[in-house]
């Protein structure tokens, strides 16, 4: 089966950046209060059912690495090879592995949880149905799931970042139509928040937290 180009061209432009993005965002969350207590509660609401916490789209790890200081066992799962070498430099002791969150290759309800942290923007509207299928079905009942995104309308596109030819694209939602696919997948979403943007954002950030029923 053919991939398709959203895949090709997000995974070929992150292989591009890899090294230059890591320099620039590897203490990102560090800088971020907000996100920051948004894991913390992640954690506790995973740690009262326990098991495993995949990071979809995990970039150079630092996300993965936060989890697993919550005492969380977590792995990390990215489309790109580079974005990978980044986070196995950067975190040995933790998992790291390729793959698509259009196409979770997992078992069926073998998660506690998944975080989504700025990875979805880069799927078209049309696939985001199927992706939080996939969060659901590879959640135990029980398991909870946080997405992270910029909020707005429109798609901001790039040909160059970091002095790299890339062609990525950057979907803004409303998080009222996230929430409305998350439940329209089976995933009953029990909190939400938002941030203004920060000196150097854009956009607004907004937070859904989602659970699969027990």
């Amino acid at each position: 089966m053919t991939e398709p180009s959203f895949l090709t061209a997000t995974r070929s432009s992150y292989d591009a950046i890899a090294d230059d993005y890591a320099l620039r965002f590897h203490e990102e969350i560090a800088a971020k209060p907000l996100e920051r207590a948004l894991l913390v509660l992640f954690a506790e609401l995973v740690r009262a059912r326990g098991g495993p916490v995949l990071d979809v789209g995990c970039g150079g790890g630092q996300v993965t690495a936060r989890l697993r200081d919550l005492g969380l066992d977590a792995s990390g799962l990215d489309l790109s090879p580079g974005m990978l070498a980044v986070a196995r430099r950067e975190h040995p002791g933790l998992e790291f592995r390729e793959g698509s969150m259009t196409d979770l290759d997992v078992p069926d309800g073998s998660l506690a949880g998944i975080v989504a942290m700025y990875s979805t923007i880069h799927v078209p509207l049309a696939e985001l149905p199927g992706v939080f299928a996939g969060f659901r079905r590879a959640l135990a009942p029980g398991g909870e799931c946080l997405v992270a995104f910029q909020s707005g309308e429109g798609v901001l596109h790039f040909d160059e970042a970091f002095g790299h030819e890339v062609s990525l694209d950057f979907h803004r939602r409303a998080p009222e139509a996230i929430a409305d696919l998350l439940e329209e997948a089976g995933l009953e979403v029990h909190i939400r928040t938002w941030r203004a943007p920060n000196e150097d954002e854009r956009t607004p950030h907004a937070f859904l937290i989602a659970r699969r029923p027990a």
